[in-house]
């Protein structure tokens, strides 16, 4: 695979992460099962990318190796410019996941006894960069970004879920990682509400230059991703790219 040109951090098209023929084998031998299948994957800063694909097509296992919550059987993952494909204990891998890596999953995933400020302050709290002050005015200015301020000291059960996956969502952009994984953010939402997830991720993309990758089934998601990766079979069939809307 040609090697990416090299970009300084922080540049536009700068590489986040990168998969060489990486492949996932489950039950390895005659009943294997191919979750990916010899993929090669880059993914650039402020890309906003949709893995398309049928159920079983290996989006969710591509999403655990690009999160570090899975390794490939054979190939390379590097995240942030780490080799993270073997080697690696535990500890290390959760280092790299709190550093460098946010996670917005469909179920929200918030803890239940802490307020919203509260929720989006311990994911600063677990990364430990900084003091009590600047977590603070970060808290603020996502609940600010998100539309939240009215609604901080609320529990997740005062939540409507839209609110709910908002707070989801800026306890990922929070500690500002590499890369935002997002597995179906909407499909517990009505259609209104998944409308309004879609323009805040977008505008969280466009503002803050977070990098977004998603797997999806909501064709209305689909239609506002900048790049279309399609699964089939472990397999990447196809890729489209398209200009952001306006």
């Amino acid at each position: 695979m040609p090697s990416e040109p090299t970009v300084a951090p922080g540049e536009a098209g700068e590489v986040v992460v990168r998969l060489e023929n990486a492949s996932r084998v489950y039950n390895p031998g005659e009943n294997e099962v191919r979750a990916m299948d010899a993929i090669d994957l880059v993914i650039r800063r402020g890309e906003f990318t949709a893995l398309v694909g049928p159920s079983g097509s290996g989006k969710s296992t591509l999403l655990h190796c690009l999160g570090c919550l899975d390794a490939p059987t054979s190939g390379r993952v590097v995240i942030a410019g780490q080799d993270v494909t073997a080697g690696l204990t535990a500890a290390q891998r959760g280092e790299i996941r709190n550093k460098s890596i946010g996670f917005i999953f469909q179920s929200f995933n918030l803890i239940p006894v802490l307020t919203a400020y509260e929720n989006i302050e311990f994911a600063l709290q677990i990364n430990g960069t900084m003091n009590a002050k600047q977590m603070r005015e970060r808290v603020l200015e996502m609940l600010d970004l998100l539309g939240l301020t009215t609604q901080k000291d609320r529990r997740p059960n005062q939540l409507s879920g839209g609110q709910q996956q908002r707070v989801a969502i800026g306890r990922a952009l929070a500690k500002r990682p590499a890369l935002i994984l997002a597995d179906e953010p909407t499909a517990n939402l009505d259609r209104k509400t998944s409308e309004d997830i879609i323009a805040l991720m977008r505008r969280m993309n466009e503002q803050l230059g977070a990098t977004f990758v998603f797997s999806t089934h909501d064709e209305h998601l689909m239609g506002h991703a900048r790049r279309i990766v399609r699964l089939t079979d472990g397999r990447i069939v196809s890729e489209e790219s398209r200009p952001a809307h306006g």
